[in-house]
């Protein structure tokens, strides 16, 4: 059969050489052949950049002066993968996301079965076999009978957001609405791009599609977070303020769901003066700022800049 779409993975790296290339090695192995494959190495000095030239020459890698954060990485990586390679889906992951050989052929089937679909997200799990905590999709609150019975049909879940461990986007929809916001630089970027996509279209959860999340450790979001946790607050506080993707009432859940994730973080980390802080500056800057606009935030690497504007100015 002819493959009528064009898919383009994008995998963001930073210092983990050896999980790239078992990653670059799993993509090479698909049973549906990928067009192309983007690589942003995010100014790792671990060699990791040396290695991808080494071992994977056909692989497009964009190497970036700077750590622009996993936002920043798949904000330049899609602009890159969406003018150089002309996809008709991008396949956005982490450098420690393995995916197996069968993944990215069931995204295609799952998507091309429902046109309505603009972003799809394979099952995440760890290296033990059990489904990462981590990862864990959730249903679409107040789905139509419609919607949640065509996923179904499909073997799919109709979901509300996705994660950057292995998700499918339209680039279509990504012409249309726009990169992630690379100031996130990281935590919620994935879930504010995808609700922003998601608002107006549908998402999907495919569990025939497998990916290995190979985290140090098994926990979720609520693992102790350390420093990093002024990000997720932060970063929540912005997505309230000024993110479009989540309607007035979709706030005020997953508002409220944050707060008490947030509680129950602090309650059992053994950091608590680090995440209390973190808390603090998060709320403040949250409250008193807002994130640059992508090309600003590029201004010092102006490739990556040229390309995020001419995406960002032909949305329609």
């Amino acid at each position: 059969m002819p493959q009528v779409s064009r898919v383009v993975a994008v995998v963001v790296a930073y210092n983990r050489r050896e999980l790239l290339m078992e990653a670059l090695a799993a993509l090479a192995a698909q049973s549906r052949t990928l067009d192309a494959i983007v690589v942003v190495d995010n100014a790792s000095d671990d060699g990791s950049g040396d290695a991808v030239r080494a071992s994977f020459p056909a692989v497009d890698l964009v190497t970036l002066e700077r750590n622009t954060g996993g936002a920043g990485g798949f904000a330049a990586g899609m602009a890159h993968a969406l003018e150089a390679h002309d996809p008709t889906w991008l396949w956005l992951m982490d450098d420690d996301t393995i995916p197996t050989p069968s993944a990215a052929a069931e995204l295609v089937a799952a998507v091309e079965a429902q046109p309505e679909v603009t972003i799809a997200g394979s099952r995440v799990i760890w290296t033990d076999g059990q489904d990462h905590p981590m990862n864990t999709p959730r249903e679409k609150p107040f789905v139509s009978a419609a919607e949640k019975s065509a996923a179904q049909a499909a073997s799919t879940l109709a979901v509300r957001s996705s994660s950057f461990v292995s998700m499918f986007v339209s680039a279509a929809a990504v012409r249309q609405w726009g990169l992630p916001v690379a100031d996130y630089f990281i935590w919620n970027d994935d879930f504010e791009f995808s609700t922003r996509l998601l608002r107006s279209s549908r998402g999907i959860f495919v569990p025939a599609s497998v990916v290995v999340h190979k985290t140090k450790l098994l926990g979720s979001t609520d693992l102790d977070p350390g420093e990093r946790f002024f990000f997720e607050v932060r970063n929540k506080v912005w997505l309230m303020r000024y993110s479009r993707g989540l309607k007035a009432w979709e706030k005020a859940m997953y508002g409220a769901s944050s707060i008490r994730r947030w509680i129950r973080t602090i309650r059992r980390s053994q950091q608590r003066p680090v995440l209390w802080a973190g808390l603090r500056r998060g709320l403040a800057e949250g409250g008193r700022t807002r994130p640059v606009s992508n090309t600003d935030y590029f201004a010092d690497l102006p490739a990556v800049a040229n390309a995020v504007a001419r995406v960002e100015a032909a949305r329609e």
